[in-house]
């Protein structure tokens, strides 16, 4: 009989006790969500589906570690994100680019339309190049500090600069290409 883990300290002590029906449940809780995350870091479906499987894993290696401070999808998502780090670094070749290490730009919000298809910038972030969509992720969406990433990446600080910076150019061309295209379909429509 399956017990009512709606109530996440129900829940993680199920997982500590190792509960194959908690287990099952912080799946069914969480899959989808966290789906979404890998799905940014990877490059493509089967990629983000690896990176799925891999997180729960060790979701539930880890959740020992888990003290209870904060909440349990916060950390679960830092687990997620820390395995898709581990990810790229182990099945990618890094080619990271440098050059420009102490870029100066204005940190501003990635601003997008509110209309605009988040599917469709999802799809954007998948084709940046592997550097620029870690760092982008790990900065714009994840809250990780320049210093943090160039940890966890092994790059320098001024190079996690860079890459955002890159990245974000490189989105806004892709947003501005795709309001242009729209533009014009609509006007020869």
């Amino acid at each position: 009989m399956q017990s009512d883990f709606t109530d996440d300290k129900l829940l993680l002590k199920g997982l500590k006790a190792g509960k194959p029906h908690a287990q099952r449940a912080l799946y069914e809780k969480f899959a989808g969500r966290m789906m979404v995350v890998c799905t940014r870091y990877a490059r493509n479906r089967e990629e983000a589906e690896d990176i799925l499987q891999e997180g729960f894993v060790r979701v539930f290696k880890k959740i020992g570690t888990f003290q209870g401070t904060g909440s349990l999808e916060g950390w679960v998502r830092k687990v997620f994100a820390n395995v898709a780090i581990r990810h790229y670094q182990k099945n990618s070749r890094i080619h990271v680019v440098a050059g420009l290490d102490e870029v100066e730009y204005q940190l501003g919000e990635f601003v997008l339309d509110q209309h605009y298809d988040r599917a469709h910038l999802l799809e954007m972030i998948q084709s940046l190049p592997d550097g620029y969509r870690m760092v982008f992720n790990l900065y714009a969406i994840e809250g990780y500090s320049h210093d943090e990433i160039s940890k966890k990446l092994k790059i320098s600080v001024g190079t996690s600069k860079s890459q955002l910076s890159r990245a974000r150019k490189a989105l806004q061309k892709m947003i501005e290409s795709d309001q242009n295209m729209n533009r014009s379909s609509v006007s020869n429509g």
